[in-house]
């Protein structure tokens, strides 16, 4: 079981304090922990309120281990995007996008029966 709740658990927590740095920053006062200049320059506004309550509200749901499958399916798209961030615009803080890379793959492999049925060529029509 360890396997399968301490990656969880630290990914909630990285992204529970990527939320509160974020919400931090948009409240107006210096970020706690250290930020992408560039990513701070790219998310402003609406962008930056949007992705970083869902980091924060998802890392709690995370945490507590509910709607974990709903959680990381969220959290894919958010990922590629932080790791090609990293890659292509800010190697900075790329050791941080790789760890958070692994960890939404190694989950969505753990949780992979849970997203079997979105990727059925022809869907089945409730009746």
């Amino acid at each position: 079981m360890l396997r399968i709740h301490l990656p969880r658990i630290l990914l909630a927590l990285i992204f529970i304090l990527a939320g509160f740095n974020g919400w931090v920053v948009i409240l107006g006062y210096d970020p706690v922990f250290p930020t992408s200049p560039k990513a701070m320059e790219l998310l402003t506004g609406y962008l930056l309120v949007l992705e970083k309550s869902t980091e924060l509200l998802g890392g709690l749901l995370l945490l507590v281990n509910i709607f974990t499958p709903a959680i990381l399916a969220i959290f894919a798209p958010i990922v590629v995007n932080i790791f090609l961030f990293h890659i292509f615009e800010d190697p900075a803080l790329l050791p941080l996008a790789i760890v958070v890379s692994g960890l939404e793959g190694y989950l969505l492999w753990i949780y992979r029966d849970h997203y079997k049925g979105l990727l059925e060529r022809k869907g089945k029509l409730p009746m």
